[in-house]
């Protein structure tokens, strides 16, 4: 076997390993949601979404809500799809938070048309399925690619720039106000002056470390407050 046969050996265990990992994931989230208290309030999404650390947020704030986080790491708008009744629907929840979609941007055959496509599939199932819910579509974070720490990350930021973020922030606001549903961009206090995620708030350019997130949940916190009535 010579090196490139390798690489592609070791990249297709990987990828059989993440995809056994998700799906132990989803099917937890199946047997979890039994035990959970129906119409309250959901965090969907990938990895951005599953390390926000929603729980110990709630009690620093002594905030009346009950939240179940359903993100998966790695998931894009298809197997979000696949999922959407373990990640949301069982929940019947009265509230949800969506952040989906950067994994798809990691590659050369992304298309903006059809993750826009993949996405809106979803909240028009979500909508359909639920219809009191109250939806927020989460604007995507900003990337820093600067803060790579290694060939594989910087290899996904030829694709994941925040150019490519901001053009698809423009089209989810678009389909936020389409649906009536509401588009929350919570990435002021994250991003510097040149549009970047601050780099001291960065695990790798794209994952944030807590105090990352706990600037994100300042400017989350009212509207949660606004939703305390129905947890």
């Amino acid at each position: 076997m010579n090196d490139k046969e390798q690489q592609n050996f070791i990249g297709q265990m990987m990828a059989a390993m993440s995809k056994q990992d998700k799906e132990r994931k989803a099917e937890r989230f199946r047997e979890l949601n039994v035990l959970a208290k129906k119409e309250q309030i959901v965090f969907a999404g990938s990895s951005l979404m599953e390390q926000f650390p929603i729980y110990e947020f709630l009690l620093d704030q002594d905030l009346p809500c009950t939240i179940y986080n359903r993100g998966i790491g790695g998931y894009t708008t298809s197997e979000l799809s696949e999922t959407l009744d373990a990640c949301v629907l069982d929940l019947k929840p009265s509230a949800v938070f969506l952040n989906i979609g950067t994994n798809d941007m990691n590659g050369n055959d992304y298309v903006l048309s059809e993750f826009l496509g993949r996405y809106e599939q979803i909240v028009r199932r979500i909508l359909q399925e639920l219809p009191d819910v109250k939806l927020y579509l989460l604007a995507f974070y900003p990337v820093n690619q600067d803060a790579a720490p290694d060939e594989m990350t910087r290899e996904a930021f030829r694709y994941r720039t925040n150019e490519r973020v901001r053009e698809a922030n423009g089209e989810i606001r678009a389909l936020a106000a389409k649906y009536q549903a509401e588009y929350l961009d919570l990435n002021k206090e994250i991003t510097d002056e040149n549009g970047n995620l601050y780099r001291e708030l960065t695990l790798d350019g794209i994952h944030m470390h807590v105090e990352g997130y706990r600037r994100v949940m300042k400017k989350l916190v009212p509207v949660l407050q606004e939703l305390a009535s129905l947890c």
